[in-house]
Formats: C-alpha cells, sequence, structure tokens
C-alpha cells in the first residue's frame, strides 16, 4: 500500500528537531532508522500529519565516554553498536543483545534510540537497556531531562517520551570487566523473540558478585528479573545455584498469549532460558 500523505521536515540540529516537532502537534511522528515506521506507515496503521526525518542530525549519532557513563546518541544504528570498541569494553551485554537484532539489512538502518522509542516489548534491546540501568536523555521546549530505564518503558508501545519530545542519548553505566549473554529463543531465524533474557554478572573467583537480570517478551514492558538477581549474588557460579537462581525468572512477569506461545510455556522458556544465560555469562 501507499502511505497516507503527509508533510516532511528534515532539521539538521537537535533544537530545529524539537521546534518542528512542537509546530507539528499530536499527529506528528519521528523518523529515525525507519524499521519500524515505514512499514506501519504503508500499511496506513499510522497516518500522521507531518513526518520528521532525524537523518541529518550529525549530533545524534556516535559514542562516547564521560566518565563512569558510556554516551550512545540515539541515532547511532544497531550496526555502529555492535562494532564500537567502547560499547564491547563498557557495556558487553548491549552489544551481545545487538548482534542477534534482525538481519545486516536491518542492522544498517535500525537504530538503537528508534528501537527504545518504540518500546516493543518482543524488541532485543530494551531489556538490556533495563538490565544495564540506562539513563535516557530526551529534549523537548523546556531543555533536556533524564528519564531512568525503569520508568521510561510505560507501558505496549508506550514511554515516558510527551508528544513533543525526543530521545537524544543512551547514558549506560560502564559495567567494565562484567561478563554478558543475550539468550534468544524464537521460530525462525531474525524473528522476534518469544522470550529472551539479557544477563550480565560480575564475578571474582568464581563467585558472582553482582547480577543483572531482564526478561524480553514477559510483559508490556521489559521486566527485571529481581528474583534472580537477588539469588546469584555470593554464590558459586556451579550448575546447582544457577539452577536455583534461574526458578525465580517468572516470578512478577505477565507474559502475552499469542499464536507462538502460552502464558504457562512463556513462563517456562524464561526459567530455561535464563539458566542458560546465567552459565554463559558466568562461564560456569
Amino acid at each position: 500500500m501507499i502511505p497516507a500523505p503527509f508533510e516532511y521536515a528534515r532539521p539538521s540540529t537537535v533544537d530545529e528537531a524539537v521546534q518542528a516537532l512542537a509546530a507539528a502537534g499530536e499527529d506528528a511522528k519521528v523518523l529515525a532508522g525507519g524499521q519500524s515506521l515505514l512499514p506501519v506507515l504503508r500499511m496506513r496503521l499510522a497516518a500522521p500529519t507531518t513526518l520528521i526525518d532525524l537523518g541529518r542530525v550529525a549530533e545524534l549519532r556516535g559514542v562516547r565516554e564521560d566518565g563512569d557513563t558510556l554516551v550512545i546518541g540515539s541515532m547511532t544504528t544497531h550496526y555502529d553498536v555492535q562494532r564500537d570498541p567502547l560499547v564491547a569494553e563498557h557495556a558487553a551485554l548491549l552489544k551481545a543483545a545487538t548482534d542477534t537484532v534482525a538481519d545486516p539489512q536491518i542492522r544498517h538502518r535500525g537504530t538503537l534510540g528508534g528501537a527504545i522509542a518504540h518500546a516493543d516489548p518482543a524488541g532485543d534491546l530494551l531489556a538490556p537497556v533495563l538490565a544495564l540501568e540506562a539513563s535516557l536523555v530526551v529534549a523537548g521546549p523546556s531543555g533536556r531531562r533524564t528519564v531512568p530505564a525503569a520508568e521510561f518503558f510505560q507501558d505496549l508501545f508506550t514511554t515516558a517520551l510527551a508528544p513533543d519530545e525526543l530521545l537524544v542519548e543512551v547514558r549506560v553505566p560502564k559495567h567494565t570487566g562484567w561478563r554478558a549473554h543475550y539468550e534468544k529463543f524464537n521460530r525462525v531465524a531474525q524473528a522476534w523473540s518469544m522470550v529472551a533474557v539479557a544477563v550480565t554478572v560480575r564475578t571474582e573467583a568464581g563467585v558472582i558478585e553482582e547480577a543483572r537480570v531482564a526478561l524480553t517478551n514477559m510483559g508490556s514492558t521489559p521486566v527485571r528479573a529481581s528474583g534472580v538477581e537477588a539469588a546469584l549474588v555470593g554464590v558459586q557460579a556451579s550448575a546447582d545455584s544457577i539452577r536455583a537462581a534461574a526458578e525465580h525468572a517468572a516470578e512478577g512477569t505477565n507474559p502475552p498469549v499469542d499464536g507462538n506461545a502460552d502464558v504457562e510455556y512463556r513462563r517456562h522458556l524464561a526459567k530455561v532460558l535464563t539458566g542458560r544465560a546465567i552459565a554463559a555469562a558466568a562461564g560456569a
């Protein structure tokens, strides 16, 4: 199908983009990589009055250090996240999850910020962002504000972004020396996750000192598996301790029901995949 008619704006700075969004009103849409938005437009599931293309806003691209924080521009592509040495060193979990996103063509066009703002609970980058305790910097007519990832994802395809705000930066506390793994289960290659688990751990002499665990597609937002984290801290990274910790994976979850799986199957998957992910991350 052909999208419905719309006005088109292509700003070159964040300030220009914010002004264009404010002027366009609530029916405007922001175009980042377009990998989620363009199919929706073609099917006329969305009919924005104005499309604001961020492709020329150079300040939204790239990875840099800011003290103990890694700062990733919202328009940084998945391909660039995968290959950035700072991400590999300080946010290994984000790289591991990005490696599983779709296919090379999508990864060359899709952006980290676009995936986060889209807030699809089956998307593979929301859980790692939550597990890494990232903060999201948004810009609007009143200036910039920072929202913790735990508060940013509010419901299915719903975030803390106001209609006149843009996501401009993802700020990730450095997890230098932490090991990570993203365990994903899907029916066919390159499909959305039925369930996935993001794990990063810090170990010393085979003992897990700290753990961060989050789940993909186990609710209307990514879910932090706090019960698993608590069960892991201070224990030897053995098969028995990992298995016991993984039993807490489905606690507090509300997984969807669709043609792929029902609630109980997804809860079972969450436990199995959590065990695998912890074992891989901890080297057990």
